[in-house]
């Protein structure tokens, strides 16, 4: 069966860096140059998503497991979005491996529920789900807009993400499908109090798919979290502020 693809850069204390649904590790390009003069990073692309095209995805404790059988005996798990709930998953699934956390726009629940008010509709999601497969371009097109709603400069963030995900490592709709079917369903608000880990929460003030309040949740019931807003930004704060964020490492 093909494994998880790594790219390893940089020298220093070891961080792995997880990207979002729909995306491979290439999004992270902004920002590689400068973490990796004093990191070496740990480039995942997730299973399904580019150079990991041919592993299949799984649930999201099968992600968790195949990533965490390549990684270092020890490290640090910086995650965006989908790949903020697969760090979340490493530092429960193996705490004495994983030292500290950012997560970058991301959340324990996607969806709205009765009890949740910061996520997105589930009807946006089965929309999404339904419409993959009949224009899987304009799909993912509506899906990247999304992710530069309320961003200060959202049409240069916008040709970042299309440049970086319309290309022939785009995963397949089948990927997608299954991508979705986890933002649907997984919901980590029961388990989060268990981390124990330091945990920076980086988000978009204006972000529409996970809305700050979810990062607001987080620092709450997190023993050991702060949380660094960035203003005029939507779901990509790497992108829209690439040295800003950069920075958020400097106290780590």
């Amino acid at each position: 069966m093909a494994g998880v693809h790594i790219k390893t850069v940089g020298n220093g204390p070891d961080w792995v860096m997880l990207h979002g649904w729909a995306m491979h590790s290439g999004v992270w390009d902004s920002v590689v140059e400068l973490l990796s003069q004093r990191f070496r990073l740990h480039l995942v692309d997730l299973p399904g998503h580019g150079a990991s095209r041919d592993c299949a995805l799984g649930t999201l404790e099968q992600m968790t497991e195949m990533i965490a059988a390549r990684l270092p005996d020890r490290y640090s798990v910086c995650g965006w979005s989908l790949g903020g709930q697969v760090a979340i998953r490493l530092a429960l699934r193996v705490p004495e491996r994983v030292q500290q956390l950012v997560l970058v726009a991301s959340t324990p629940c996607f969806v709205k529920r009765a009890d949740w008010p910061w996520g997105m509709d589930a009807a946006t999601l089965t929309l999404f789900m339904e419409n993959l497969a009949r224009d899987y371009a304009q799909t993912l097109n509506r899906f990247l807009t999304l992710q530069v709603s309320g961003s200060e400069d959202q049409t240069r963030v916008l040709a970042q993400l299309r440049k970086r995900v319309l290309c022939d490592q785009s995963p397949d709709p089948i990927t997608l499908q299954a991508g979705l079917k986890i933002l649907q369903t997984s919901d980590l608000r029961a388990e989060l109090s268990q981390i124990e880990q330091p945990v920076l929460l980086i988000h978009g003030r204006n972000d529409v798919i996970t809305p700050v309040g979810a990062a607001d949740w987080m620092q709450q019931h997190l023993s050991r979290a702060r949380l660094t807003l960035f203003p005029h930004c939507g779901h990509a704060p790497f992108l829209s502020f690439p040295e800003q964020f950069v920075s958020c490492f400097d106290a780590l």
